[in-house]
């Protein structure tokens, strides 16, 4: 497994697609964030936390997650070659990891630089410091697991067809479904909305984010993440036969 990662990560950064993922998503979050007149606007809301980055960025990861995690096995059936990785000395399961954990290191490397934001926004603080370091680090705690979701979703779809674009709009369509879909269902539904409510990444990335880590929100991130690598096995499995 250990190969066929270091291939995965080889492959973002032996290509534009590495730098090009951490480019546009730090441009889109320093744009909205910094330059842009509106509610993401960190300097007009007169408050000095992380809010914004983390109200904005599970928008932009429904986007630019699928679009990293579509070729990863769309490409290899388009190609002729995934018959070829079956057939190494891997598990199944070895080969989904290594396509997984290479996409979801990329996303995390691109959220390492809004690291900054933290201390620029400290220092903006009145007092100085003035910033609520429990919900930031819960928060970014969750965008660990949220990544790991959407991630997961993405290599899913990516087995369903030789087809990147379809490979992708079907996982911005599930990404978009799990973290804003049911949300949407517990405002047409209110007499079950909180348990509606508690069947979307949404509810569990917010709860974390006020800093309470929370173990049923882990639970329900690891859960949805190892349900679709499961899917995604199968789905291979199936090839294989």
């Amino acid at each position: 497994m250990k190969a066929l990662l270091l291939r995965e990560i080889k492959s973002f950064f032996g290509s534009p697609i590495g730098y090009l993922v951490i480019a546009i998503f730090l441009i889109i979050n320093g744009l909205f964030l910094w330059v842009f007149n509106g509610e993401y606007n960190i300097p007009n809301s007169g408050f000095a936390d992380m809010t914004p980055f983390f109200t904005l960025a599970p928008w932009i990861f429904v986007f630019l997650i699928p679009a990293v995690t579509m070729r990863s096995f769309s490409d290899e059936r388009k190609q002729g070659t995934l018959e070829l990785l079956l057939t190494k000395p891997l598990c199944v399961w070895q080969i989904v990891n290594g396509k997984f954990i290479g996409a979801m290191l990329l996303i995390w490397i691109a959220i390492l630089p809004t690291f900054i934001y933290v201390q620029v926004i400290s220092g903006l603080g009145m007092p100085e410091g003035n910033i609520d370091m429990g919900s930031t680090v819960g928060s970014y705690f969750g965008l660990l697991f949220l990544i790991a979701a959407y991630s997961a979703i993405g290599i899913f779809t990516s087995t369903l067809s030789d087809n990147q674009i379809v490979a992708f709009i079907l996982a911005v369509f599930l990404c978009f479904f799990f973290y804003f879909g049911f949300e949407g269902f517990a405002i047409i539904i209110p007499s079950f909305s909180s348990a509606i409510s508690a069947l979307g990444m949404q509810n569990h990335f917010k709860s974390m984010s006020r800093g309470v880590i929370d173990t049923r929100d882990m639970i329900y991130f690891i859960s949805l993440t190892i349900a679709f690598l499961s899917f995604t096995v199968y789905q291979l499995k199936s090839f294989k036969l």
